[in-house]
């Protein structure tokens, strides 16, 4: 039985994923950001186990994490949740640039630099759910893009550097997928959001699992997924 730390798996892709991982039976370990969230998770999920920190302050996970217990061996540490405010540069405070700086990039960061040892001992994988904007910045999106090209370059360097411990990195690129997320972008560019335009999450879960799943022999650098419609 594989176990999967998993960030972002109360509402889209992370919990497409988080749901099927579950009913096939692997332990899934789920982050969230106080006790009661992570109550919440624990409840959708029956079984799993729940760590708590607040990704929006990285500088206190290892405190948080060092009062919890971790599980002794990662199979795969998934990094799924994200934040996005849209604002042109001349309107974006530094306040907004940290927060989704500090959700997007040093978070995940911090986190796998955290569990390396247990990821290590599983020859696991991290999966860094990324974007369209890490790979294109366009007008209104500079701080989540910024973050999302930041966490391209993390994936890039953790993959070159743990090659040798037999730790794989995945890189999956969604373009615009039915989400909370996805409403909220819609809300925020001032259009009208229908979740039929856009890709279901249970699609890009299936990449995900494919990545996972694929054998030791071969690994998925970059998989980007787009809308077919």
């Amino acid at each position: 039985m594989a176990t999967h730390v998993i960030t972002g798996a109360g509402s889209g892709i992370g919990a497409a994923v988080t749901r099927r991982l579950h009913e096939r039976g692997d332990e899934v370990v789920l982050h969230a950001r106080d006790a009661g969230r992570a109550k919440e998770l624990a409840a959708v999920f029956p079984g799993a186990k729940t760590l708590v920190g607040d990704l929006a302050d990285p500088d206190k996970l290892s405190w948080a994490l060092s009062h919890q217990t971790l599980p002794g061996r990662v199979d795969s540490l998934l990094h799924i949740a994200g934040v996005v405010d849209l604002a042109p540069v001349g309107d974006l405070t530094p306040k907004t640039w940290r927060h989704q700086l500090n959700v997007n990039l040093v978070a995940p960061a911090e986190l796998t630099r955290l569990l390396l040892p247990q990821l290590r001992v599983a020859q696991g994988q991290v999966v860094f759910v990324n974007s369209g904007s890490g790979l294109n910045a366009h007008a209104g999106w500079s701080a989540y893009a910024a973050s999302k090209h930041g966490l391209k370059a993390l994936a890039d360097s953790l993959r070159q550097e743990e090659h040798a411990n037999g730790v794989r990195v995945t890189s999956v690129y969604p373009g615009r997928t039915a989400s909370p997320m996805q409403a909220k972008v819609h809300q925020q560019e001032g259009k009208e959001y229908d979740p039929s335009k856009w890709i279901d999450p249970e699609s890009v879960a299936t990449t995900i699992l494919m990545a996972l799943d694929l054998p030791r022999d071969a690994e998925v650098n970059d998989l980007t997924v787009r809308p077919g419609r």
